[in-house]
Order: structure tokens, then C-alpha cells, then sequence
């Protein structure tokens, strides 16, 4: 039986705790600042913050029995959230959604991909308040096993009361469809991590897509192949900073011979390149993900059947998977042979970069490996490559400021356009018809410079070049694209059988 002390004590603590924590949750971006009348988040997700501020309270007083240690803890907490979700709003133009809090092992083990969101500030009081709170922690621990009964009482009974909230009106109707910024906003940055979550589980994988019969072609001397290079952070520099001089000539070219190029209209800023890579390896568009939107390739196994390798395998194309990183990063080296690659190329088949050419492999070496896998390749082949040599920060060339990062950006971005034109050039050279889709992941993020707004697509080609060599010329149209709708575009041009 726990103390009388350790109940009054921890329950007097809670409305200051609550309040403050509130108030956090209100400086979190976008915030509800368009009523005067009400400026707080609905009531219906203050009633969830308060469960979940409750439950996090409870869960540290029962570990360590200080009803203040347990509070500091909680609102640390929330804190932390709330400077994360801002800082996230800031570059990438939303804020902290629930799939990023399974990205914490992909922060250990590659920080330069995640901590470059912060200022030096930000990354300086993040990283000192871990060993903070731990010798707080440790140092304010109460042996008081009332304090500890009252916290898994705590804990308990507002988890109790979460799950029976959230099965009944209004709670059971909230957030029923996406809508990031507007629940944040409306509902508060924790009611809206939960209830996506809730709803990202509630959703079922996708019937298997039908499959047609497989074909077996009569073989051919020179078998057709099919480059698929999903560019990091390549965008069209004239769109980005509004001078024509910055016109990429590789890039110039691509569209003068398309056979089909356009806008592609990419849903991530800044980042979010699995978004990008899933809708054209698995082709389907985020109105039919829900809320597995947000990072698609956390389910991305159980929807095999609609990615672009197996729906071309029975056509008779065997698929390789091409990146020069580590495959463990958002689970490639699981999602894509799943997906019907038949083969994963990954950074040891790469050559490193030499001093003074970036943290990355360079897009030069990744043209190189793309050349020497389609000459050797034997039997009708998709090569889909993702670069990352254009991945930001962008180091500045003369010294610190904005216009020195557009010029590192630029440097390298122009290398993955020499990419593209070597490409195009290796290709025509190869004597047998061959299809080049090239493409941006998505726009930069460059702090003062450019930032998250409506206008968000990339460029991409498509290019055909038969036996000899020559630019198939086709319509050479002009449509604007999803990343899905491309998917879908590349599917038709490869779906017969390339042995016919």
C-alpha cells in the first residue's frame, strides 16, 4: 500500500505539468493562431495530449519515484518534440509525423542525414541534454516505493482511459483521412502523432495485383536494357534561382530528344527520398497509401505484387538494384528483393570518393558501374539506380553563407547532369535499343534560400535509342507526372515482351 504523501505530492504536480506542457505543444509549427476567440489546440486533442503527458509522467515516477525528476522529464520530453517538429517544419515544410520516430535508428547510425535540420544551437542542447537528464535522473531517484506504486497507477489508468476515449465520439472520427499540417494544427503535435499512428495501423495491404502470363520470347543477339536513375536532389537550377544561365546542357539535350519528359510532381521537400523511390518502383499513388504515405516502405513487403521488377519479370527483364550506401538504410536490402530484384548492388561494387570529391560516391563512379553492368549485361535488363552525391548539406566552397552553399549545390549538381549526358552517350553506343529514365528525388533544401512551399516538383526524361543507336523520337511529349503515374508510363513502354 503506497503512501498518502506520495499520492498528494504526485497529483499536485500533474495541472502544473499539463499547463506547461500545453503551452509547449502551442509553440509547435503550424500553429492555431487564426481564432483569438480560441487559441488552443481542440478540445478534443488537448483531452489526448493530457493522457499521453499523463502516461509519460506515470512511466517515469514509476521508474524513478520522483514526482519532479518525473515532471523535468516529461516536459524535457515534450520539449525535445516540439524543437525537433519546428526545426523539421522549417526545412523540410511539415512537421514531426510518427514515422520519423522509427527513424531514430537510422539518426545513430547516419547522423550527417538527419542533424544537418538543426542549427549549431539546437544539435548543441540535444546533445547536452542527454547526459543532463540522465545525471538528473540518477542523481534525484527516490528508493520510496509509494512514489514508484503511484507512477504505475499513473500510467495505468491513463492508458485505461486513452483506449476507451479513442473508441468513442468525438475522438473515434478524428484525423479519418491525411491531413498533416491541418490536424497539427487543429488537434496539437501529440494528439496527431498518436492518432496517425492508430490509423497507419488500421490499414490494410493492397490486394495482389493480377499478373499476366508469363512469356517466353525467342532469344536475341542484343537484348534490350533499361536505365532507371533516380537523381539526388536534382532540379532544374533555372526553376530553383530564376537565372536562365544556369541551364544544364545534359539536361537541355534529355528533353530535346525525349521521348516523353515533364514536371515530376514529387511530394517531399528536402528529403523524404523513399517517398519518390517507392511510388516508381511500386507505382501507387499516395491518395491510395492513406497514412502509409509518410513512409511507404515501412509496408512496402506486403505490396510486392505491384512493384515494377515483378511486374516485369514475367515479361522476361530481369532487374538489378543499384546504391552506392549502405542497403540497411530504410530497409532496402529487404523491401527490394521483395520487390522482385533479382539482384542488389551496393556500395562495395562502387569506387570510394578520393579526397576533395565529397562524402559521397560520386555520380561519375555511379555512370561508370550503370556502363559496364548494361554492356555486360545478357539477357533483356532494368538497371534502377539511386544516386547520392548530391545529397546536402552542401559544404560551402569560399567560406560561410547562403550564396556559397547555391554554389557547392550547383557544382554538384551539374555532375549529375554530366551523368545524365554521359549516360545518354554510353547507351547509344551499345548497339542495342535501350530506354534512359532519369529523374529528381526531389528539390534542395538550402537554409535561406529555398524553401518548402506548393511548388515542389522535379525534372525527369524518358529516352529511347534503338539498335543503332538513334533517338527514338516519338510524340517527344510534355506531361507532368506523379511519381506513380511514371511507374506506370515506364511499365507500358517495357511490358511486352522484350524478346518479341
Amino acid at each position: 500500500m503506497f503512501y498518502r504523501g506520495a499520492v498528494t505530492g504526485t497529483f499536485l504536480l500533474f495541472p502544473g505539468l499539463v499547463a506547461a506542457s500545453l503551452v509547449l505543444d502551442g509553440l509547435v509549427r503550424p500553429r492555431r493562431d487564426g481564432d483569438a476567440r480560441w487559441p488552443l489546440r481542440s478540445a478534443a486533442g488537448m483531452v489526448l495530449h493530457m493522457l499521453l503527458v499523463a502516461s509519460g509522467f506515470g512511466l517515469f515516477l514509476a521508474i524513478c519515484g520522483n514526482p519532479l525528476a518525473s515532471a523535468i522529464l516529461t516536459l524535457a520530453l515534450m520539449a525535445l518534440f516540439a524543437v525537433v517538429s519546428n526545426a523539421k517544419h522549417t526545412m523540410l515544410g511539415e512537421p514531426l509525423v510518427f514515422t520519423d520516430l522509427v527513424l531514430v535508428g537510422a539518426v545513430l547510425r547516419h547522423p550527417q542525414f538527419y542533424l544537418s535540420a538543426l542549427s549549431t544551437v539546437q544539435k548543441a542542447v540535444l546533445i547536452a541534454s542527454g547526459p543532463a537528464l540522465l545525471a538528473l535522473f540518477a542523481w534525484l531517484f527516490v528508493g520510496d516505493v509509494g512514489f514508484h506504486l503511484a507512477g504505475a497507477l499513473l500510467l495505468g489508468g491513463s492508458l485505461v482511459l486513452l483506449r476507451g476515449v479513442l473508441a468513442v465520439p468525438p475522438w473515434r472520427g478524428l484525423a479519418p483521412v491525411p491531413d498533416l499540417d491541418g490536424d497539427v494544427r487543429r488537434h496539437g503535435l501529440l494528439a496527431t502523432l498518436l492518432l496517425y499512428w492508430l490509423r497507419w495501423r488500421a490499414t490494410s495491404d493492397p490486394a495482389p495485383r493480377a499478373q499476366p502470363e508469363a512469356v517466353v520470347g525467342v532469344a536475341v543477339a542484343e537484348p534490350p536494357l533499361a536505365v532507371i536513375v533516380q537523381c539526388e536532389s536534382f532540379a532544374d537550377p533555372v526553376e530553383l534561382f530564376g537565372d536562365p544561365a544556369l541551364e544544364l546542357p545534359g539536361l537541355a539535350r534529355a528533353r530535346a530528344d525525349a521521348w516523353q519528359w515533364g514536371n515530376l510532381n514529387v511530394s517531399g521537400f528536402g528529403a523524404y527520398t523513399m517517398r519518390t523511390e517507392y511510388g516508381l518502383i511500386f507505382g501507387r499513388d499516395e491518395e491510395e497509401l492513406g497514412f502509409r504515405r509518410y513512409d511507404p516502405f515501412l509496408t512496402a513487403t506486403g505490396e510486392a505484387a505491384h512493384a515494377l521488377p515483378a511486374r516485369l519479370a514475367v515479361r522476361g527483364w530481369r532487374s538489378l538494384f543499384l546504391h552506392p550506401h549502405d542497403l540497411r538504410f530504410y530497409n532496402r536490402h529487404r523491401i527490394m528483393p521483395a520487390a522482385g530484384f533479382a539482384e542488389m548492388v551496393g556500395e562495395e561494387h562502387f569506387a570510394p570518393p578520393s579526397a576533395g570529391e565529397g562524402r559521397y560516391v560520386t555520380d561519375a563512379a555511379m555512370a561508370g558501374t550503370i556502363g559496364d553492368l548494361a554492356r555486360n549485361a545478357t539477357e533483356p535488363t532494368v538497371l534502377y539506380a539511386v544516386t547520392i552525391e548530391n545529397h546536402g548539406p552542401w559544404a560551402p566552397d569560399d567560406g560561410p553563407g547562403p550564396r556559397d552553399l547555391v554554389s557547392s549545390y550547383l557544382r554538384l549538381v551539374r555532375n549529375s547532369d554530366a551523368m545524365l549526358a554521359r549516360l545518354l552517350q554510353e547507351l547509344a553506343g551499345l548497339g542495342r535499343s535501350s530506354v534512359l529514365v532519369f529523374f529528381g528525388d526531389h528539390r534542395p533544401s538550402i537554409p535561406g534560400v529555398t524553401t518548402p512551399g506548393p511548388v515542389r516538383h522535379t525534372p525527369y526524361v524518358i529516352v529511347r535509342l534503338d539498335a543503332s543507336g538513334t533517338v527514338v523520337e516519338g510524340e517527344r511529349r510534355r506531361v507532368d507526372l506523379t511519381p506513380a503515374q511514371l511507374h506506370h508510363a515506364v511499365h507500358d513502354l517495357l511490358a511486352k515482351s522484350p524478346a518479341e
